[in-house]
């Protein structure tokens, strides 16, 4: 059966695990697998503009011994006169997977009913389901053991990041707390199958409108920018709603000393997080930007060994 990465709780926890696990192997020694000598050819397909999206997974697919094919859905048919299932089954008989940077999370989930090769979401508006994978990579190497520890994310809760940490860190066992307005609540879908997920890992979900009581004690503290892709009509008016979800020296200092502070970048200075912070000591955002790489070498290795390819 073919597997595909669409949302963050497509891993089960002993799953989840596993491709962090290979990803520290793979980080340890980049060239050490090539499940797609030949070379064979992945393709990487973007709807939105990105940097570390493409740099990792062009990289990793040459690291893993094969080629990158990056499209771009304005120079193909996808989106256009083809539906997401025709490119689907045109792609896989040519290419060994599919990464796919887009809006909506229907169109991938509409690709994968539609082709044999693994599909990964590169991003959706309502997943970034890779960057938690590089995420939980960078906290289990500065903290150890994931499950039993306490990730706060501070700013907009209805963000894509947000409904990835929910599932993925419950999933991991973790302690997810989100600090958001009342206007900028995350899915009710997401938290209920967040909370579904927690109940069998032994981790918990909790949602806070007062940033001071969500970090207080916690380990991980992360942020995202506050006007993402295609909300840029909005920014005057997010940047007060959000105003008191700054993550500034003296939010930090309420969690615990050794706290990580943690950004998927890119990171808008002086918004949603101030300079000192980004910069500190506390900050790991540099890891966590290199882990992209080894995460989704990882999860390119396992879903390839997963559907028999």
């Amino acid at each position: 059966m073919t597997r595909h990465f669409l949302r963050d709780d497509d891993l089960t926890q002993a799953e989840q695990s596993a491709v962090l696990d290979l990803a520290v192997e793979l980080k340890k020694d980049r060239f050490a697998v090539k499940p797609l000598a030949g070379p064979e050819t992945v393709a990487v397909i973007f709807d939105k503009s990105s940097t570390r999206t493409r740099v990792s997974f062009a990289v990793g697919i040459a690291d893993l011994g094969g080629s990158p094919l990056i499209i771009s859905t304005a120079n193909s048919q996808l989106g256009g006169k083809e539906t997401a299932t025709d490119t689907a089954r045109v792609l896989e008989r040519q290419v060994a997977a599919i990464v796919w940077r887009t809006f909506a999370q229907s169109g991938l989930e509409e690709m994968a009913l539609g082709t044999t090769v693994p599909v990964i979401n590169g991003l959706s508006d309502d997943f970034h389901p890779c960057q938690l994978l590089a995420d939980l990579l960078t906290i289990r190497e500065h903290r150890g053991e994931l499950a039993g520890l306490t990730l706060t994310f501070v700013g907009d809760g209805a963000d894509n990041m947000v409904h990835s940490y929910l599932l993925a860190g419950a999933t991991a066992g973790m302690h997810i707390r989100i600090a958001c307005p009342e206007g900028y609540l995350p899915k009710d879908s997401v938290v209920a199958d967040a909370d579904a997920i927690a109940v069998t890992t032994g981790g918990s979900i909790a949602i806070y409108t007062d940033p001071i009581e969500a970090v207080a004690g916690a380990d991980v503290v992360v942020t995202d920018t506050w006007v993402s892709m295609g909300k840029e009509e909005e920014k005057a008016q997010r940047l007060v709603d959000l105003a008191r979800y700054r993550v500034d020296s003296e939010l930090m200092g309420l969690a615990k000393p050794d706290a990580l502070f943690l950004h998927c970048l890119p990171a808008d200075r002086g918004y949603e997080v101030t300079a000192d912070v980004i910069d500190g000591a506390q900050s790991v955002v540099w890891d966590e930007a290199e882990n992209r790489l080894h995460a989704q070498k990882a999860l390119m290795v396992w879903l390839l060994e997963q559907s028999g390819r």
